[in-house]
């Protein structure tokens, strides 16, 4: 019974907090959301990437650079809203407006409040999703306002927690042996797989974003300093090591 308010407690938290716009989350599938293989298909997050292919630079004021891959075979849409925001300076100066600990760090909203923010096209745009991609720990991913053509400027990285065959099962999704295998070890938000664009993985600096999910917040889960981006640039991978997950870092 505990295991399962911990997960209840988790779903509710990812309720109000990935929200853009104002209005609430949905978790579950039923916006309509397309899912464009089953859930079968092989986890790609951890795939890496080749010399000289396209990564986001990420630099946090005070905690450090955080470096990203991306994945435009799976999430073309995704992809390139945030490459060419980043191009033009979009996230330069904005915040990490909510920080959950054990869960995720959102930012990307010019007013910093959680209902601003815009995609490169004006607006929104669907970004769908893809089974590849899942919330594992270091996924990045857009928050929406109820499903995935409410796709805007403001994104998550997921640092979560991990959960047991038995937690997981009773979530109500279909994961893979794979991505069991990973919810189970390296930990993440489950739950929000299906719902939300995922475009993106940590491979170097998810100690930067786990020292981040630490700050203090308010009753809103804002940060009581401002967690700033100084700089979200393109750039491209140069062949240094992965560093996937949270325990390479504390060798």
């Amino acid at each position: 019974m505990k295991k399962m308010l911990s997960v209840l407690l988790c779903t509710a938290a990812a309720a109000c907090c990935l929200t853009s716009c104002g209005k609430e989350i949905k978790v579950d599938d039923s916006t309509g959301n397309s899912v464009s293989e089953s859930s079968s298909a092989s986890v790609a997050n951890f795939t890496a990437p080749e010399k000289g292919e396209q990564i986001i630079i990420m630099n946090v004021k005070d905690y450090g650079e955080i470096k990203i891959k991306l994945f435009p075979e799976y999430a073309d849409k995704g992809v390139e809203n945030f490459v060419e925001l980043a191009k033009k300076g979009y996230y330069d100066g904005l915040t990490f407006h909510r920080v959950i600990k054990d869960f995720m760090i959102q930012g990307g909203d010019p007013e910093g409040t959680g209902r601003g923010g815009e995609s490169v096209w004006g607006g929104s745009f669907d970004g769908g999703t893809d089974s590849h991609l899942i919330h594992a720990s270091g996924a990045v991913a857009y928050a929406n306002s109820g499903a995935t053509s409410t796709n805007g400027s403001q994104f998550y990285i997921v640092t979560g927690t991990a959960y047991d065959t038995s937690q997981l099962s009773q979530m109500g999704l279909n994961f893979s042996e794979e991505a069991t295998e990973i919810y189970s070890t390296i930990g993440g938000a489950p739950w929000l797989d299906g719902g939300y664009t995922v475009f993106g993985q940590v491979f170097e600096g998810l100690d930067v974003v786990y020292k981040i999910q630490e700050v203090a917040t308010d009753a809103t889960d804002k940060p009581a300093e401002p967690v700033i981006m100084e700089s979200v640039t393109v750039g491209e991978y140069d062949g240094e090591e992965l560093h996937w997950y949270i325990s390479d870092y504390n060798k």
